[in-house]
């Protein structure tokens, strides 16, 4: 056993040389296991993430949720990868999130050798195994082009793999109530939770959508897909093109999000953009959409995302839900991969939850149901009356708006 230790303060001019400082660790051969630990000292505006790098590539990430963690040949805790520990030098990264300024004095320790007690997992594991299959509320059938058919889905939710609070099995559940058929998990900067995804969606009957929100702290961006972990450490304007490159699809989180809003400059936009996310609670109000048109309508998927964490987020899982035109003979396993190809296509439209007023395209035509006594906004600023809860309109090419007349919006369609 080893143990290596370092003990600094950390400090504004720290953080302004780079958010994230790797400390290293040598790992001999056939290393039983790695224990890190990470003091953090209650200092009002300090905010320190935790992660690691191996000799052979990423092993996890658990930002501010946690201040210990362990891996070793078999097991990990969650939001980091299991396995062999190559020899060679491991770095522990420490992400200087939030500074004060008279500093933070950090105490990190890193253990090589072997590991009693996993952190995190007995807990995991016996949250996912009280968590049961929950009924599903009747399906909602929405009309669609030929050869398609509409699913729904969520692209924004987060586990005990990183800042939520409840194991991917609960996600699934609350997905599964919500009368989704998928939901995309995009723990932040690691893809450990990829592993647990196929098993435990087909367990709950839902499609988990491998993700990762790939976080910095001047905006965040989800990769879908399973592409490897995408460095969120290298420049925003590398991402779009490595995401493509493995065959992933990269969308712009909440882009007006508080201090999580997207200020990385890009050189060219990713095929998607999360619209609709659960911080829109006004829907009077018109920056989202605003957004999206200085972005670029014709360029940009719209998609949504409820971005859950624990039962205090702002909406639960599904809300806002985003509508996926799918091919018609995809089911069980093959709906992930059939929502990807049609999110790649731009086959979507969001609603407020699963049982709202929606706008669909099915071939020539856009369809509002259950929005009487409301408007469909064109692309070319035409308006439209809806008067019944099931009306037919001859669509045109690009997205539409649907708003009562009062203004505020209901959905959009693509």
């Amino acid at each position: 056993m080893a143990v290596t230790t370092y003990r600094q303060v950390w400090t504004l001019d720290d953080r302004a040389e780079s958010v994230w400082h790797s400390l290293p660790v040598d790992i001999p051969a056939d290393c039983p296991g790695l224990l890190v630990t990470l003091e953090v000292p209650p200092v009002e505006g300090a905010v320190i993430d935790l992660g690691c790098e191996g000799a052979g590539g990423w092993r996890g990430w658990s930002g501010g949720a946690r201040q210990t963690f362990a891996i070793t040949p078999i097991a990990a805790t969650p939001g980091y990868l299991a396995g062999e520990l190559e020899a060679g030098t491991w770095w522990v990264v420490i992400g200087l999130h939030r500074v004060p300024v008279e500093g933070v004095e950090l105490v990190v320790e890193a253990v090589t050798g072997p590991v009693a007690e996993i952190p995190g997992l007995t807990e995991y594991n016996e949250l996912s195994a009280a968590i049961a299959v929950p009924p599903r509320p009747p399906r909602r059938s929405l009309p669609a082009s030929s050869g398609l058919k509409w699913i729904a889905g969520d692209f924004h939710a987060h586990s005990l793999h990183s800042d939520g609070s409840t194991p991917i099995a609960n996600l699934a559940a609350l997905g599964v109530s919500a009368g989704l058929d998928v939901l995309a998990v995009t723990d932040h900067n690691t893809v450990a939770h990829h592993l647990e995804l196929p098993s435990v969606g087909n367990r709950f009957g839902i499609g988990l959508i491998p993700g990762q929100e790939v976080t910095t702290d001047t905006g965040h961006a989800n990769a879908f897909g399973e592409i490897g972990v995408i460095d969120f450490r290298r420049p925003a304007s590398t991402w779009v093109s490595e995401v493509a490159q493995r065959g992933g699809l990269l969308s712009i989180n909440h882009p007006l999000g508080g201090d999580c809003s997207w200020r990385q400059p890009l050189p060219e936009h990713p095929p998607l953009a999360e619209i609709w996310h659960s911080s829109w609670l006004d829907h009077t109000w018109g920056g989202p959409i605003a957004w999206w048109e200085a972005w670029g309508l014709e360029r940009t998927t719209p998609i949504g995302g409820s971005d859950w964490h624990n039962p205090s987020s702002l909406t639960p899982p599904g809300t806002p839900t985003t509508w996926i035109a799918v091919d018609a003979s995809a089911e069980g396993p093959d709906l992930i991969p059939a929502t990807l190809a049609a999110l790649a296509a731009g086959r979507t439209a969001i609603s407020w939850s699963y049982t709202a007023p929606v706008l669909v395209r099915a071939d020539d035509e856009l369809i509002a149901i259950d929005a009487p006594n409301t408007l469909v906004l064109s692309p070319n600023g035409t308006r439209h009356a809806v008067r019944s809860s099931y009306e037919r309109l001859p669509a045109t090419p690009g997205p539409h708006l649907l708003v009562t007349h009062t203004g505020n919006f209901l959905s959009t369609c693509t």
